[in-house]
């Protein structure tokens, strides 16, 4: 694909916040021409799907750079014939899977129409509905996509590029690179997201806010058991998720956050002997609404749920996205921090939206770009197997990361684990 100077995207989930801040950047890309991507983008076109469309005007309103190669469709991916006609009909050459559609299936079809793929996380809709793996719903998830990721011989895919997985792998191996001959014990994936209302009064204390999908956020928290890999192995603690807490430091700044699955913790796991697993901290409001349900956690389901959208509501607060790296005597660590305001008046979403979408460009670019090899990549194989300038492109719109050292180690998560109210 690379050098290509005509795409046709096809944008699946497209009336969702990650769609609206991914093309958000390429209206910005279409207009600067300094952008790696540039000369692609206003010369492509962008198939927009959902199966609750919005308006055309809607996308165009947002969008003006694009507006004359937009293009919208109303119909559910998972219905397959329907998925397939439209790539041929459209002639798409590279998908961008902002949805819930199933990940395999949706790639299998990619594959057979020789069509480039990009998502930011697994999903599997059998693997979801089925009661016998609740609990390890992720692994199982991973295990089924890696039954099948060495069938696709055709399409260039990678998978999970958002923020996290995605743009954290990038800062784990920047980080592992520094000291190539010291092997780390630890490599924590931490995010601390403390985003809500300017005005706490207009938050509902039985509605669970997040700034992403709360539907995934609950089944990270609630329905998931606590994970992380040792050994390569994962590893369960029988416990709820926000029963327990593990203390984190990045130089000055340290929060305590709950343990869960995701899905950079595997991929970097299976590649390295180090300990991995996920450290998040959300907002207070939320934290105490689950903290004070956890004997019913599953009413938490039929609750009203709300994503923290700054074009509704003015939004203080910000995500902090990075990554510490462990070590017997000191502890390194990077990361991203955008207020959500402060992205709001430059691309109308909010933080941690736009922190995926630059995860998602990176992708986009690396296709176009470096002539890569035919290959299913997570973001962790694509930097340690392929010449890519991924973080280079990541870094075109997400331009701030700090990076730093403690002189003391905290040493491993068991050792982290602190109750709540301690």
């Amino acid at each position: 694909m690379a050098n290509e100077h005509f795409i046709n995207f096809s944008v699946l989930g497209s009336a969702g916040g990650v769609a609206k801040a991914i093309l958000s950047i390429l209206n910005k890309s279409a207009q600067d021409k300094t952008d790696p991507i540039h000369d692609c983008i206003v010369n492509s076109k962008f198939h927009l799907i959902d199966s609750k469309q919005r308006e055309i005007g809607y996308y165009k309103n947002l969008f003006p750079n694009l507006q004359n190669n937009l293009y919208t469709y109303s119909f559910d991916i998972n219905n397959t014939a329907m998925f397939k006609e439209h790539l041929k009909h459209t002639k798409t050459t590279l998908v961008i899977d902002c949805s819930f559609a199933d990940t395999v299936a949706t790639l299998r079809i990619c594959d057979e129409l020789n069509v480039n793929y990009i998502n930011t996380a697994f999903e599997n809709t059998m693997i979801d509905e089925d009661e016998s793996f609740e609990g390890f719903g992720l692994i199982e998830r991973y295990n089924v996509f890696e039954k099948h990721k060495h069938n696709f011989k055709r399409s260039t895919a990678i998978i999970c590029s958002g923020m996290n997985p995605g743009v954290v792998q990038w800062m784990a191996l920047e980080l592992i690179k520094q000291n190539p001959d010291e092997n780390p014990i630890g490599c924590y994936i931490v995010e601390h997201d403390n985003s809500f209302y300017a005005d706490n009064s207009l938050a509902d204390k039985q509605t669970i806010y997040t700034t992403w999908s709360p539907e995934c956020f609950l089944d990270e928290a609630i329905s998931g058991y606590p994970m992380f890999l040792k050994h390569r192995m994962p590893l369960f603690l029988y416990e709820k998720v926000f029963d327990i807490k593990f203390k984190v430091s990045l130089g000055e700044i340290s929060f305590t956050g709950c343990l869960m699955a995701h899905e950079e913790a595997i991929t970097l796991g299976k590649i390295f002997d180090m300990e991995t697993g996920f450290i998040y901290k959300i907002n207070d409001h939320t934290t105490e609404l689950i903290r004070s349900n956890l004997d019913h956690v599953d009413d938490l389901w039929q609750w009203d749920m709300k994503v923290l959208d700054p074009a509704l509501e003015e939004l203080e607060g910000e995500d902090l996205v990075g990554v510490l790296l462990v070590y017997e005597d000191k502890e390194k660590f990077m990361y991203n921090v955008l207020k959500n305001m402060d992205v709001y008046n430059k691309y109308k979403v909010n933080a941690t939206y736009f922190q995926v979408a630059c995860g998602i460009y990176a992708a986009i670019s690396t296709l176009m770009l470096d002539n890569l090899p035919q290959g299913i990549y997570y973001v962790d194989e694509l930097l340690l197997k392929t010449h890519t300038n991924y973080g280079e492109y990541l870094s075109y719109y997400l331009t701030d990361f700090s990076v730093g050292e403690n002189n003391t180690s905290q040493g491993s998560l068991l050792q982290r684990v602190c109750q709540y109210g301690a």
